[in-house]
């Protein structure tokens, strides 16, 4: 008889441990949970795409987080800092903080132009409105150098290009004798 003996006895003792194969109800349970986690992923997936096509789908809760807006100076200050405008914003501040640095009395007379950031080159060009303020500029370069310096951070500003008063205007007007050169030229 099959099943009678020392061997039958064993199998049914080795077989309690291990796991029985599914079979039936239990097939039909693995397959649903497997048939609900693909229909999950699906409809997560075509819900982030509908709140793409609505602007993201971001929204911002009660607490502050990288979505939230920012402060227009917050906004400026990261937007130089990312660009690298540091040192062209720093010395734009100090054009318009002009009398302040310089005094009330130079800064009548003298108006920063621009200012070249080359790394060879970091010249600050001021403009004067009489070649003795020129002059008194150019005598006093040096100290304004070490004081912009000092606002900047050392070496940002190498030298200060002084110009005098600027020519007449080259424009002769509509009116002129024709062959003449300009105002010169009338004059006798």
């Amino acid at each position: 008889m099959p099943g009678t003996g020392p061997a039958a006895d064993a199998a049914p003792a080795a077989g309690a441990g291990a796991v029985p194969e599914p079979s039936g109800v239990d097939l039909a349970r693995v397959a649903l949970r497997a048939a609900k986690e693909q229909a999950r992923a699906r409809g997560a997936a075509a819900q982030e795409k509908k709140q793409a096509r609505r602007g993201g789908g971001l929204r911002s809760g009660a607490r502050a987080d990288g979505r939230d807006p920012l402060a227009l100076g917050a906004a400026i200050n990261r937007l130089i800092t990312e660009r690298g405008w540091e040192t062209p914003a720093a010395v734009g501040g100090v054009m318009g903080r002009w009398p302040q640095i310089v005094g009330d009395d130079l800064a009548k007379h003298c108006v920063p132009l621009r200012y070249d950031e080359d790394p060879e080159e970091r010249v600050l060009t001021v403009q004067c409105d009489s070649t003795a303020w020129a002059t008194q500029l150019r005598l006093l370069a040096p100290r304004l150098v070490a004081r912009l310096n000092e606002d900047l951070g050392q070496g940002t500003v190498r030298l200060i290009r002084v110009l005098g008063p600027g020519g007449p205007r080259r424009g002769y007007g509509p009116l002129r004798a024709p062959g003449s050169v300009g105002p010169g030229d009338t004059y006798g």
